[in-house]
């Protein structure tokens, strides 16, 4: 099949890259920028901005498949994620309905649907609406979150030999690593109108998660719990600020309040060891 990934040089999309590449799919690889991933294969480079759609067109010529993990992800004070995660999808929808193409996977997130007050979350609902109701045969998963992205939020804490968590109650994820992930995904590329709530084999409490990343990094643990309105304030006064960080410290809050685990396990690989060799490094 020839494949459109869009998205296809950020941390989830280069592993669904190689994935497809690995099952013999031709690959139009659309992103920003191309980065040498040292991949071969059955591949052309596109280069886009799913906010400029003079730039998508011809994309999905041709194409059978469209997936894409497009999503604003960092603070920026120039776009929103309803500008990115939305129109920028909304976008590429339809240059994939123009194009012809029949199936779609989104990669969006899990709850997305439950949180209307979080712009990172809430503009990808508003996707998996806008795909529904296309007429293209899609594929929806929506991930609990990444082995990588839980240690880049708790290693600086854990350097500082503090850990800081939010509310009085535990909350539980079962994080999903990327490489086992994008193997998935490309697996259920033809799957018909269907949505998967994706998450690992392991599931632990932050709590837990914090106390094994002090264990690895050779550290006694130090927790300690914050009021969870203490980002809402936070949120409140950059809204102002206009510098992008209002969503960014929503969708914090969110993760680190909200039971993250998904019903659909996927993988073999254990996050307790990834925890491990991450700090061993």
């Amino acid at each position: 099949m020839k494949v459109v990934l869009a998205g296809a040089y950020g941390n989830l999309g280069a592993e669904i890259f190689k994935a497809l590449l690995k099952a013999g799919h031709e690959v139009v690889a659309a992103d920003m920028i191309e980065r040498d991933l040292g991949v071969t294969g059955n591949f052309t480079f596109k280069k886009i901005d799913v906010t400029k759609p003079e730039t998508l067109k011809g994309l999905c010529d041709g194409a059978d498949c469209v997936v894409s993990t497009v999503g604003l992800t960092k603070t920026s004070a120039e776009v929103t994620n309803y500008q990115i995660d939305l129109q920028g999808n909304v976008n590429i929808l339809n240059e994939a309905k123009a194009a012809g193409v029949k199936y779609f996977t989104y990669i969006s997130v899990i709850k997305a649907d439950m949180a209307p007050g979080v712009p990172m979350v809430h503009s990808k609902y508003l996707f998996e609406e806008e795909l529904k109701k296309s007429g293209l045969t899609y594929c929806i998963h929506r991930p609990t979150g990444y082995f990588y992205d839980i240690v880049k939020v708790f290693r600086p804490m854990i350097e500082k030999g503090e850990v800081t968590l939010l509310g009085e109650t535990a909350v539980h994820a079962n994080v999903v690593s990327t490489e086992e992930f994008g193997a998935f995904i490309a697996d259920h590329i033809t799957d018909e109108n269907t949505m998967y709530n994706v998450g690992g084999k392991e599931t632990y409490s932050y709590e837990e998660i914090a106390k094994m990343c002090f264990e690895a990094a050779g550290k006694e643990p130090v927790i300690k719990r914050a009021p969870a309105v203490l980002f809402d304030v936070l949120a409140f006064v950059n809204k102002f600020k206009k510098n992008g960080k209002e969503a960014i410290l929503k969708f914090s809050k969110w993760t680190l309040t909200e039971e993250m685990v998904g019903d659909t396990h996927v993988g073999e690989m254990s996050f307790k060891q990834y925890i491990f060799d991450s700090f061993q490094k």
